[in-house]
């Protein structure tokens, strides 16, 4: 019998161009947290590419454990982790709140530590919400994942930093658009392995493309070092303080719900969908090697939804290809020189690639939905009250300004939002009560329904 396409093990080039290929899909989203925090706190140079190495090798242990697995570890599935941006907000408060910055990362560690552990013993209960995503749910949760990115790959496509008088030029638009193209040629007119690594190819061209523009900076690769190792608690031992460890553990739940969708997503691209048992352990996968990062000074760590836009576009669903990336981050990690050549890719050609990747991702959506029986009335307005609350963060930033910090890192995600009032929506809906509405076809989600009575309209003839 024939191996599932997510056991396949591919040829050994194939497996390297492929898993680069995911690790330049995440790479920005990776290095972008310790960025942050470490600009936040006031690190030096060194201290900060040291920081930016430390996340790059822990996201690859992470994702060895959560493709590979071992034991009841690992959903086994094309997954790539990395440090989740939702613990940014929450870690720069943290920061902010401490009097000697020095400390801050020891207590960022300890926080992280703990929520990862108390997020470990959580999964098998956690994992049980399965039952709560029908593809009504999950296919509006997967949507929202996809227009949540498309938002980074625009900012990607205007460049580097907000602040700087190119931002959003001409030739910044133009890179990405080129880059855009390129993509699209390559995956029209193109067949085979080629065809599988166009975004790969995509990335290396605009970059070339770019560089009579100055947009591309080779600094990085002659500043860094050749070998360089995450020392165990290079910033200092944890330390552990109740209010960091309260808002770290809200960030795993929120980590946990996203993974718990992202599984399920993935799942149904690579057609093997994701049960109770699977996302119990790519949960463990997630909360362990988060539990473990701060060891080698990394942060928490999460699956990666842009990855799986790159799965569903390419067709390759061999866990072992992104395993193969996850080698890519870990050598990485060790040697800084070649973590800066994917650095040296422009921000607004990583842009151009992320449209097709993250658009990936919505369409997978919407495919999900198209088996949601969207002709019952109940569906169409469980898909469009999720998907306007999950929209909320996107379109309007602000919109929950006067909202406690702490409630925020849960409202700014659109994609914990929209999967939180989809579960909820699907609940009330189609599991309380008779759950009779649902049984009825409508033409528009505000039309009628039956007679209180509950019996069944009649069709219209056609």
């Amino acid at each position: 019998m024939a191996d599932h396409p997510v056991d396949e093990k591919l040829p050994a080039l194939k497996m390297a161009t492929t898993g680069l290929q995911h690790v330049a899909a995440m790479y920005a989203g990776v290095v972008a947290p310790p960025l942050i925090v470490g600009a936040a706190i006031g690190l030096t140079a060194t201290d900060l590419t040291f920081l930016t190495g430390a996340c790059l090798f822990t996201a690859g242990l992470a994702t060895f454990l959560q493709t590979l697995g071992i034991w009841k570890i690992g959903a086994r599935l094309p997954f790539v982790n990395g440090v989740t941006f939702a613990g940014v907000a929450p870690m720069t408060a943290i920061v902010a709140s401490t009097e000697d910055k020095s400390d801050a990362l020891p207590i960022i560690f300890g926080a992280v530590i703990v929520a990862g552990l108390l997020g470990f013993l959580a999964a098998p209960v956690f994992c049980k919400a399965i039952r709560f995503f029908p593809p009504v749910v999950t296919g509006t949760v997967i949507t929202l994942i996809g227009i949540s990115l498309l938002p980074v790959a625009f900012g990607w496509a205007q460049g580097p930093d907000p602040t700087a008088h190119d931002y959003g030029s001409a030739t910044n638009l133009g890179l990405a658009a080129v880059t855009l193209l390129i993509v699209l040629l390559l995956r029209r007119f193109t067949t085979g392995f080629v065809k599988q690594i166009a975004v790969l190819l995509g990335l290396v061209i605009g970059t070339l493309i770019a560089i009579p523009f100055g947009a591309t900076d080779f600094g990085p690769v002659a500043d860094a070092a050749v070998i360089g190792f995450p020392t165990p608690f290079h910033f200092g031992a944890p330390q552990f303080q109740l209010a960091a460890i309260i808002s770290m553990c809200v960030v795993m739940v929120v980590s946990m719900t996203e993974s718990t969708a992202d599984m399920l997503a993935l799942g149904e691209i690579v057609d093997r969908p994701a049960d109770e048992k699977t996302i119990a352990a790519g949960l463990r996968a997630d909360t362990l090697g988060s539990a473990i990062s701060p060891l080698f000074n990394g942060f928490m760590c999460s699956a990666f939804a842009q990855n799986i836009g790159l799965v569903a576009m390419t067709k390759i669903r061999s866990r072992y290809v992104v395993a193969a990336g996850g080698g890519f981050l870990v050598l990485m990690g060790l040697c800084p020189m070649a973590a800066s050549l994917i650095a040296v890719v422009p921000r607004p050609v990583l842009g151009g690639a992320g449209v097709v990747l993250f658009g990936s991702v919505a369409a997978s959506g919407i495919q999900t939905l198209v088996r949601a029986a969207l002709d019952k009335d109940n569906n169409v307005l469980i898909v469009a009250v999720s998907l306007a609350v999950g929209i909320i963060p996107i379109t309007a930033p602000e919109f929950y300004h006067a909202f406690p910090e702490t409630a925020r890192i849960v409202l700014d995600s659109g994609i914990s939002t929209g999967c939180v009032a989809a579960v909820l929506l699907n609940l009330v809906f189609n599991h309380l009560g008779r759950g009779g509405r649902d049984a009825h076809d409508v033409t528009h989600p505000m039309e009628a329904g039956e007679e209180l009575t509950g019996t069944p309209r009649t069709p219209a003839a056609s």
